[in-house]
């Protein structure tokens, strides 16, 4: 990702409330699903860390090498994580009913 498309993604981010809390559990698989979850939906999102600043740096890193999301900013105990929206399958059109009237 390059400066410019950074800075947007900063700019879109800011508005941004976090949608999910790390806690005293810390960085379970439970956790782990709903980003992946989140992600999925939302390509960009804000997730707020409560742990030390170590543990903080570790818990992101991680997230993002098993979410393959890329980190766009880290301020305190907010991160910023982007992965861009999986390609979504082609669904197959509804079947073609009649109605009691004959129409469609």
């Amino acid at each position: 990702m390059n400066s410019d498309q950074l800075k947007q993604m900063k700019t879109k981010a800011h508005e941004l409330k976090p949608v999910i809390m790390i806690g005293q559990a810390g960085l379970t698989d439970a956790v782990l699903k709903e980003i992946e979850l989140a992600l999925d939906i939302h390509e960009l999102i804000k997730i707020k860390i409560r742990a030390e600043r170590e543990e903080r740096k570790l818990i992101q890193q991680h997230i993002c090498t098993k979410t393959s999301a890329e980190l766009i900013q880290s301020i305190g105990q907010v991160v910023v994580i982007y992965r861009k929206k999986p390609e979504q399958a082609k669904k197959k059109p509804a079947p073609h009913t009649r109605r009691r009237d004959g129409t469609r």
